[in-house]
């Protein structure tokens, strides 16, 4: 037993914070208090830990290094038998020393009561999967791998699960005859081996920089005490989700229907940007608002596992709503999809798949990846751009967005410097208006025609709110007029979109539509990419 007991804390997972006390007795021993305190360690296991860390950063840098060092090696004429072998015995023997080390932290765990009543805990919960278990664990935080399942894909019967994961909207291909065919794929394999390679090396890490190791090592400090206060203040309670392709999604969901209001019945799920995670990320905002929030980490990120590919993304994302129907409760009615940039993707497709879903918002996101993918790489590159985003990184967020027929909401930041193709002082250069007017010409095309389309951009192009609400005066728009049009045509026709409102009245009138749509579908907010969207700025999306 005792030895078993010493193994477990050899192999047990690190322990950063205790938010509360599982037991009564040591919770009034804290002098009452429900916040948390972090782990206190031995002297042995603080230094021991720390050497296993630095040992860990190191591998880290070896491996993002490693085709540098390869070659400095080659050069150097390292890679031979008789310069190899000597330097596979300092790698043995420092190996051996990090097992010692390993086992000099397990013995500095043994001896401390907290980490002794947490390993306990753990192995208990991994035997009996109760809710009283459960409850007892999340009063941890801790190395998340470690963490034991709370929901799986397998628990219900998904039929958008295909062989390859959740079903995407792809392209069509082009047809061709046979041998043209069978020509221009060999003709293309060089292109098709360095799109792999690029998307799964620097390509992916520069567009999901969230998912590197080092950062997420930098940052750890920020995303525990991201932690600590969602589960210590919000009562939030961590799961870990298992998509349909293995990778394991970390999850955290606070309840606000107890309070009894009609936002703590809706729940907002968030979707965060490409180096975001749910701890320090945009989920705070509806939490303000009072609204239920369920917030997940992308694969790669935090205590996710995987790589955040787009099939990867959209496997994690199916796997969030199905936790969020069949173990909380909710209905599809019940809930909005609230996304910051990147995150556009998935709740995009959440929409796209689930149309039943109440309503998106879409903070700071785009139409399309590839415009600002040709941005930032070389011109000579463009055509070997455009096949790499289209086979590995398709992030096509209109696409997806106009197979959606509920209400939508698009926050454009003003001052935008990511999503901007020139820069951020040239406002009509954000791919938010290309989100925007492709959506409205898709949804009401009798409306968004060449007068309507000039009348909006020239909305769009408005500095700042003085010369927007000069723009719309101008033109004199009667809201309760557009209003009455549209209620008229919904009740006459109520048919899907696209509308045929629009097609017999002037073409005064028709700016006059285009732009109290273009006001109700997208809300201005003057500020950089980055800057957290306060409480005040969110709220559902228009309804007619």
């Amino acid at each position: 037993m005792v030895g078993w007991l010493f193994y477990r804390c050899f192999a047990g997972p690190r322990l950063q914070r205790i938010h509360r006390s599982p037991d009564q007795s040591r919770y009034e021993g804290r002098a009452g208090r429900r916040q948390g305190w972090n782990y206190q360690p031995t002297s042995v296991e603080k230094h021991t830990d720390s050497i296993l860390s630095w040992a860990s950063a190191l591998l880290s840098v070896s491996y993002y290094s490693s085709p540098l060092l390869l070659c400095y090696l080659y050069k150097k004429d390292f890679i031979c038998c008789s310069k190899l072998l000597p330097l596979s015995q300092y790698v043995g023997t420092a190996l051996v020393c990090l097992l010692g080390v390993a086992c000099l932290r397990g013995w500095g765990r043994w001896k401390n009561s907290e980490y002794l009543q947490f390993i306990s805990i753990l192995e208990e919960t991994k035997k009996n999967h109760t809710e009283a278990n459960k409850k007892k664990l999340r009063c941890y935080d801790f190395d998340f791998s470690y963490w034991p399942f709370d929901f799986k894909w397998t628990e219900v019967n998904n039929l958008k699960i295909t062989k390859g994961g959740v079903s995407l909207l792809k392209q069509e291909p082009k047809l061709r005859g046979a041998a043209d065919s069978i020509l221009n794929t060999v003709r293309t394999v060089p292109c098709h081996i360095i799109s792999f390679l690029i998307a799964h090396s620097f390509g992916r890490r520069m567009l999901y920089p969230g998912s590197v190791g080092l950062l997420q090592k930098a940052m750890r400090p920020m995303l525990q005490q991201g932690l600590a206060k969602l589960v210590e203040e919000c009562d939030g309670q961590r799961n870990k989700l298992v998509a349909c392709d293995g990778n394991e999604i970390d999850t955290i969901f606070v309840d606000r229907r107890r309070d009894g209001g009609s936002k703590g019945r809706t729940l907002v799920i968030c979707c965060e940007g490409n180096a975001g995670f749910y701890e320090i990320g945009c989920m705070n905002t509806p939490l303000e608002g009072g609204y239920s929030v369920l917030g997940w980490n992308h694969p790669g990120f935090g205590g996710s596992t995987g790589v955040p590919f787009p099939q990867n993304e959209a496997n994690a994302m199916d796997a969030v709503i199905q936790f969020a129907i069949h173990k909380l409760g909710f209905q599809l009615s019940d809930i909005v999809m609230y996304a910051w940039s990147i995150g556009g993707f998935t709740a995009c497709w959440a929409v796209m798949s689930y149309p039943e879903i109440q309503s998106v918002v879409l903070d700071a996101s785009f139409d399309d990846l590839l415009p600002l993918a040709l941005k930032v790489m070389p011109d000579s590159w463009r055509p070997l751009v455009q096949h790499t985003v289209r086979q590995y990184m398709n992030l096509n967020n209109a696409e997806q967005l106009l197979k959606y027929q509920g209400p939508v909401l698009l926050i454009r930041r003003t001052r935008d410097e990511i999503i901007t193709t020139t820069g951020p002082e040239d406002v009509m250069s954000n791919r938010g208006n290309d989100l925007l007017l492709k959506l409205l010409q898709f949804r009401y095309p009798k409306v968004m025609t060449d007068e309507g389309l000039r009348a909006v951009r020239q909305w769009l192009a408005a500095s700042d709110p003085v010369e927007e609400a000069s723009v719309y005066s101008s033109y004199k728009v009667d809201d309760d007029w557009c209003v009455s049009v549209l209620r008229s045509y919904q009740t006459d026709t109520d048919v899907l979109f696209p509308w045929s409102v629009g097609e017999d009245i002037a073409q005064e009138e028709r700016r006059h539509l285009a732009l109290f749509l273009a006001r109700k579908y997208l809300q201005n907010f003057e500020a950089t990419h980055c800057t957290t969207l306060p409480a005040s700025e969110f709220h559902l999306p228009w309804k007619l």
